[in-house]
């Protein structure tokens, strides 16, 4: 098989640049022309992932059909994940996809290409801690829902077992641990409201981070805002705390021991190992080094979102961050379109952060906007920063969707809520 363009992996980038692509190319020579890969069925926007987790939303209305929307924006797509690049005669090789059963459902495949873009993300730096296999991921939909059965089964054994508690240790506390930790006290409250006197259960949720500060990422003033939020929530936040190893139920520390009947790993990001060994420069987290044109260093051959180093300022790369993938895949598709149609190209990539925005659960959230927006840096929280951590979700979903389409389905999930609840117990 043989696409102009072939993008692998379908994340929030890698789905905004097919859809983008082939809507610009039309029903005519989209579909002909590119193929999205990816090793999943279905698509879900990766920051929702500790909502899944802890059971406030649900995969499977949230997830979206890659190949509904392939039908939709005028692009192929092949499941399937990518084992095998060789770029001298642009081709890349697919992995056979098998079912649960251990049957081969879709055999090898090699497919050519005339540009090829890699956008397969990243997942967590585990930093060669001890004991990492008692911790639960959180890199994809399966690591969610794995979390999501499990957590549900402890706490159906602490509301019957002595002590009625629940400890939950997360490590790491940038966007996704402090997220995850307000998800889950949130999950929490609503489960209690099912459970009888004699039923109900503590949970005490650790968070740990090695830093001296939550959010480090973040400007202090968000950082002390999320750790108030958080302790009176009643999360135990352990700042300047090393993790040096785990174990079945505990996690040693450098100020002591912490106990956990569940850990969720979410400390740092790390692009995959099988990246090293695709002949492209990587740097030490095996991310592809590009340059301002997202071009690797292969001809033809570009990266882009979390599993993508590229330049930004004073030395540092552009943060593994939707927006940062999101005007990735908007710059990629004006290269390539003007790439197929034949016409000279010569603008950079130029990433504008337009700031951060984190959930806290029970309608409250905080965030930095970046100037340009009001000719200054400025700071929401509460209600309003929720509502606009919502929007972001939205306006990734408007960007494969299309306004309409959002506006119905996000009417349809609202109305699904008050039908059935918002905490899935099953």
């Amino acid at each position: 098989m043989h696409y102009d363009v072939v993008i692998v992996g379908g994340g929030a980038g890698g789905l905004e640049l097919a859809a983008q692509l082939g809507r610009r190319l039309g029903a005519r020579e989209g579909r002909e022309r590119v193929l999205l890969v990816d090793k999943m069925p279905f698509h879900i926007w990766k920051p929702t992932l500790h909502e899944v987790a802890a059971g406030t939303l649900d995969a499977h209305q949230e997830g979206l059909s890659y190949t509904v929307l392939a039908r939709r924006n005028h692009f192929s797509f092949a499941m399937g994940e990518c084992m095998g690049l060789d770029a001298a005669k642009q081709s890349i090789v697919l992995a056979p996809v098998i079912n649960d059963a251990g049957k081969q459902v879709v055999p090898e495949r090699v497919i050519s290409y005339q540009h090829l873009v890699l956008a397969m993300g990243s997942g967590s730096n585990s930093f060669g801690t001890p004991g990492i296999e008692h911790a639960y991921l959180l890199e994809s939909v399966r690591d969610a829902q794995r979390f999501h059965a499990d957590w549900l089964g402890a706490c159906a054994h602490a509301s019957y077992a002595e002590p009625r508690s629940l400890a939950v240790a997360i490590v790491g506390a940038g966007a996704t641990g402090v997220e995850l930790s307000a998800e889950l006290i949130e999950a929490h409250q609503m489960l209690l409201e099912s459970l009888s006197d004699s039923q109900r259960f503590r949970l005490d949720i650790s968070l740990i981070e090695g830093g001296e500060r939550i959010l480090g990422g973040l400007p202090p003033r968000i950082s002390e805002q999320a750790r108030v939020a958080l302790e009176r929530k009643g999360v135990r936040v352990m700042t300047g705390t090393r993790v040096q190893s785990l174990a079945q139920g505990q996690v040693i520390t450098s100020n002591g021991e912490v106990p956990a009947d569940l850990i969720v790993w979410a400390a740092g990001i790390k692009a995959a190992d099988s990246n090293a060994r695709l002949g492209l420069e990587v740097n030490r987290i095996n991310q592809f080094v590009v340059d301002d044109h997202l071009r690797t260093s292969a001809s033809r051959i570009y990266a882009m979102g979390d599993c993508a180093a590229a330049t930004w300022t004073e030395g540092k790369t552009v943060p593994a961050r939707a927006q940062a993938a999101h005007q990735q895949g908007s710059y990629l598709c004006k290269l390539l379109f003007a790439a197929l149609k034949e016409r000279s190209f010569n603008e950079v990539f130029v990433y504008q952060d337009f700031g951060s925005l984190v959930s806290l659960g029970d309608n409250k959230g905080v965030g930095n906007l970046m100037g340009g927006l009001s000719g200054k840096n400025f700071f929401v929280q509460g209600l309003i920063a929720k509502w606009m951590y919502m929007s972001l979700h939205l306006m990734h979903h408007r960007a494969i969707l299309g306004t309409g389409k959002t506006a119905v389905l996000a009417l349809a999930r609202l109305l699904q809520q008050r039908v059935s609840g918002r905490m899935k117990l099953h």
